[in-house]
């Protein structure tokens, strides 16, 4: 599983916006006290509103990795890049990225990597082998965000739950399963990375027995009703055993996400199958709450919108970016 060393310098490179910077921003948002400052390239047109720093800046100031935090077209490395992310391997920052193209696929980074003992972290390739799933129950409880699609803030939900129960001083972890995710946790599983058989397996490795009252919040990935993602939201479901569901949802789509040809699909539908899927390793699998992305509406539309979600599901439905995690934390 992977493990990043703490603090982070977050590097923005030659990002066109700020949008291209979604990794790094979701750092800064969730774990700001773990970020020493911001590394920007010349014509860089994103800002966090972190400090700007230099590698050497924020190495004296204790940051340890350095992440790249920008994602662009292709996911190449220009020559700006390579020369930065060499002179931060020589001051010895590990390096973890999210990017598809590998960090040692970058010429002469392994080799200097190698030279300093420092390490290079690919969060999307997991850094070792998981075993089959044995679907035994497990000690403690998992909460899982799953979706009507991808992309529809399930890695919100699940951190935005952690804050408030934290805040109550509830035992807690969330548990990474995707590469921003990974920054944010400081470990964890790319299981859209982990060959199908051992989905599972990882998610039980990722997400072990603890103590009877504590819950692990487990990063939903994709949706069961998306054509492309299904079988990796599956697997995740399968290992997770989760206790409690969140599903989470974007009404303002015409189709789901890539796929013109699929319509979203009903919520109560969406609760259902999740729930029968849910319990072939948790029997005792119901659904909590809905969480829906409002952000297209106005306040009021906002709330009628949830207030009709909520008569129809006969659960509490909330924005959790309008409203917070507190109704989905006292349903647990």
């Amino acid at each position: 599983m992977i493990k990043l060393q703490r603090s982070y310098l977050l590097f923005l490179g030659d990002a066109a916006d700020q949008l291209a910077a979604k990794t790094a921003a979701g750092i800064a948002q969730w774990r700001p006290d773990w970020c020493t400052g911001q590394l920007r390239l010349p014509d860089c047109n994103a800002d966090l509103g972190l400090t700007d720093q230099t590698l050497v800046e924020a190495r004296a100031a204790g940051a340890r990795t350095l992440i790249v935090g920008v994602a662009n077209r292709g996911g190449t490395v220009s020559d700006l890049w390579r020369d930065t992310l060499l002179q931060a391997v020589g001051l010895g920052y590990d390096i973890a990225s999210g990017l598809h193209k590998p960090l040692g696929d970058i010429l002469g980074l392994a080799a200097a990597a190698e030279t300093t003992g420092t390490r290079l972290v690919d969060a999307r390739f997991p850094d070792r082998a998981f075993p089959i799933a044995s679907g035994i129950k497990r000690s403690g409880k998992r909460l899982l965000t799953v979706g009507t699609d991808c992309s529809v803030g399930k890695m919100f939900t699940a951190l935005a739950i952690e804050r408030e129960m934290q805040s109550r001083q509830m035992p807690c972890t969330f548990r990474a399963t995707g590469q921003t995710g990974i920054f944010i946790a400081g470990e964890g599983v790319s299981v859209d990375a982990v060959v199908a058989d051992f989905v599972a397996g990882a998610t039980e490795t990722l997400a072990p027995a603890n103590e009877p009252e504590h819950w692990d919040l487990v990063e939903g990935q994709g949706s069961l009703f998306h054509a492309s993602y299904a079988g990796v939201s599956l697997g995740l479901m399968h290992g997770a055993q989760p206790d409690a569901l969140v599903l989470c949802h974007d009404p303002n789509r015409a189709h789901m996400r890539g796929l013109p040809e699929y319509a979203l699909p009903q919520l109560s539908d969406c609760i259902r199958l999740n729930e029968e899927c849910g319990r072939l390793t948790n029997p005792a699998c119901r659904t909590i709450g809905v969480a829906v992305n409002t952000s297209h509406l106005q306040e009021s539309e906002a709330e009628a919108l949830l207030c009709e979600i909520e008569i129809q599901t006969s659960l509490p439905s909330v924005d959790p970016v309008r409203q917070g995690a507190a109704r989905l934390v006292d349903a647990l």
